[in-house]
Order: C-alpha cells, then sequence, then structure tokens
C-alpha cells in the first residue's frame, strides 16, 4: 500500500485527488497539509509539514509556490520522493526544486496530463519543421480563481517550441502599451480567467495564408488527479534526480 502525504488537500484540486485516490486499491491518502485544516476525510490535516509527525511514502503536492520550502524540508528529512504539480514558481524556486532532486527523488511537471505532453512533443516537431516561416502565438484560458498567467502549462509549451526553432524566441505577455509590429522571433501568450474553465491551450503557428492549430482542452479536474496518481506510482522507489512526464511516458 503506497502511503501519500498530500500537501493543499482541502483546495478544490485536493479534494478531487483524494477521491480518485480513495478509489485506488494499492493507494492512500495518510496526512494532508493545508492552511485550512477542517478535516474532510479519514486522515489528519497540519497547516504545515513541519508540524507533522506522520511518515508517508510519497508526497504530492497541489498547493501554492509558498508551501515548497517546508515541503522539500519534509521530504528531505524522511527521505520520500516528492510529485510537484503546483504552478507560478520563480526562478529561485526552480533552483531549489533541483538542489533538492541531489537528495530525493523529485518529479515535477507544471500539467499532469499526458495529453499534454503529447501536445509539447507534437508542438516541438512543428516548430523544428515550419521554422521562421511561422509567427507562433499560444491562447490559454482558465477559471476566474487561477491566480498567474500566463499558466505553468504555456510555459511549458513554449519552453518546447523553443527547443525546435532555429532561434532563441523572445516570449512576449502584454503587447498593449507597445505600438509597434510584431517581432519575427517572438512567441505571444495570451491568458483568459473566467467562470469554471478546467484548461484550454491553443497553439497557433500562423503563415502566409495559413494557420495551424493544436489544441487540448481539459474537461475535469480527474484528468490531472489520475496523471498525478501515475507519477506517484511510477516515482516510488526511484533513486534521487530530477523527473518529468517525459521519463513517465518512455516507462
Amino acid at each position: 500500500m503506497i502511503s501519500v502525504a498530500l500537501c493543499g488537500c482541502n483546495g478544490k484540486m485536493g479534494h478531487v485527488l483524494t477521491s480518485c485516490i480513495n478509489n485506488q486499491e494499492d493507494m492512500r491518502v495518510v496526512v494532508g497539509f493545508d492552511i485550512n485544516t477542517e478535516p474532510f476525510a479519514d486522515f489528519p490535516i497540519f497547516s504545515t509539514p513541519a508540524e507533522c509527525d506522520i511518515k508517508a511514502d510519497i508526497l504530492i503536492d497541489f498547493s501554492h509556490p509558498s508551501s515548497l520550502s517546508g515541503i522539500l524540508t519534509y521530504a528531505k528529512k524522511i527521505s520520500i520522493p516528492v510529485i510537484l504539480a503546483t504552478t507560478g514558481y520563480s526562478k529561485e524556486d526552480e533552483e531549489l526544486i533541483k538542489s533538492a532532486s541531489q537528495v530525493i527523488p523529485v518529479f515535477f511537471s507544471a500539467n499532469m496530463s499526458l495529453g499534454i505532453s503529447l501536445l509539447a512533443a507534437l508542438a516541438k516537431k512543428a516548430a523544428s519543421i515550419l521554422g521562421e516561416g511561422y509567427d507562433v502565438e499560444i491562447v490559454e484560458k482558465h477559471h476566474n480563481l487561477k491566480v498567474d498567467a500566463p499558466s505553468g502549462t504555456a510555459l511549458m509549451l513554449g519552453n518546447a517550441i523553443s527547443e525546435g526553432l532555429p532561434y532563441n524566441p523572445v516570449f512576449v505577455y502584454d503587447r498593449h502599451s507597445v505600438r509597434k509590429k510584431r517581432e519575427k522571433t517572438e512567441i505571444g501568450f495570451s491568458s483568459i480567467r473566467g467562470g469554471t474553465i478546467v484548461g484550454e491551450h491553443d497553439i497557433l503557428f500562423c503563415g502566409h495564408d495559413e494557420t495551424i492549430t493544436l489544441s487540448h482542452t481539459a474537461q475535469s479536474k480527474e484528468l490531472l488527479a489520475n496523471g498525478a496518481i501515475s507519477a506517484a506510482r511510477f516515482m516510488v522507489g526511484k533513486p534521487a534526480g530530477y523527473y518529468t512526464m517525459n521519463e513517465l511516458i518512455e516507462q
């Protein structure tokens, strides 16, 4: 039985993930971390990992970047793998993650969907074929409670596209204050926030007299929960290191 510590357990994604884990025969949540410590299931909830004395086999995080340091400290203390599914990390946070991965197994993905990973691979391939002749724009849509923009998934897609291009692109997030033509080396990002949109991402390759669009639509949060569960099973027993969806898909 895989015992899970769940950070962000009282959030919407935390509730969905708890429900999905409870449906697994080989996995259960044994402890939760959240600023809201009101119990909703049969496991204790602590406001921070530092207060916890319960051992788990793996930690899954769907919370906030501000929780990162406490999460990694807890995981290193008891030597367990970490699944990081939170977005909005700073450059300093990313360095902290890479440093922790030298001590414990760390799995990070800005999106836990296998479909998004496939979209990133297709976008990279398209960029390598289409090259300089096409302008690249990324449009992402999410619910009205999402606080970071552009989404971590959009940035992940932008990075994948960058690897396929023959030049080093510049990410552009806001054009309203600059009156000038679009540069050929730009990748533009547009963010939409409204209603209960789970997540939609469109990549547009805009050329002369044609536009090629690659799209992904998430229809429920269970999609992300199931991806995190697959990542958890994948990470049990792994040595220290930095892991992504690429390694999970290859296995």
